[in-house]
């Protein structure tokens, strides 16, 4: 090899070692970083566009609605102090009495134990208890020949009939009758019985508590038209 060839090929090893990188994958480089940063913004500024939406759709789910501030018994008067105004988000199978109302309970009384803190219902509150003053609530198992097929509501006024014995024997006595309001009915399925709790003056509650018991009573049921 001649000097001139030996000292050409030493050039070119030095350029190409000296040679400046290129630099034309910068641009992509940056172009690709670029991209990615606006995708993370755009991401950003949707994920805080759900959180506000989130947030805003939270709040106006939410309603005012009635919770106890003070432990009511059973019974008891519910006074101003009783009761406080917040709001939640409600489930809709619950039916919360609304804070609009809280005026209007002043001054009736608790159907239940109502616990300071616990959602008041329209079921936790009664204009008037059950049994009132001067009653008394008796229950009353049924057969299905013991009272009427058609369905008994509370507020039914129904008539508790003694009938005869277990002989039959029918005397000229007219039968002993107590009339009575119905609160309740609930039906037994192991024994196909139903119970009345039926509300009568408190003079009578013992004498139809022993004859009920005897199982020698029947049910008649008035009429509804007032």
């Amino acid at each position: 090899m001649s000097m001139n060839t030996a000292q050409q090929a030493r050039d070119e090893v030095g350029a190409s070692i000296k040679a400046p990188p290129d630099h034309n994958h910068f641009p992509r480089l940056r172009r690709r970083r670029r991209r990615w940063v606006l995708a993370l913004c755009a991401a950003l500024v949707a994920a805080g566009g759900l959180g506000t939406a989130f947030a805003f759709t939270s709040v106006n789910d939410t309603q005012e609605v009635l919770v106890v501030s003070n432990d009511i018994k059973r019974g008891e008067t519910i006074k101003a102090g009783d009761l406080a105004v917040v709001r939640l988000s409600v489930d809709p199978a619950l039916t919360p009495v609304p804070g609009s109302q809280k005026a209007e309970l002043e001054g009736t009384r608790a159907a239940v134990d109502l616990w300071a803190g616990t959602l008041l219902t329209e079921q936790a509150v009664a204009d008037n208890l059950v049994p009132g003053e001067g009653e008394s609530l008796v229950g009353i198992s049924l057969t299905p020949a013991q009272m009427p097929s058609e369905p008994l509501y509370g507020g039914d006024l129904v008539r508790i009939v003694t009938t005869p014995g277990d002989q039959g024997e029918i005397t000229d006595r007219e039968p002993v009758t107590i009339e009575a309001t119905v609160i309740g009915v609930n039906r037994v399925e192991e024994t196909g019985e139903t119970v009345v709790d039926v509300s009568v003056p408190e003079a009578e509650a013992a004498d139809l508590a022993a004859r009920a018991a005897t199982g020698r009573v029947a049910l008649v049921l008035d009429a509804r038209e007032r």
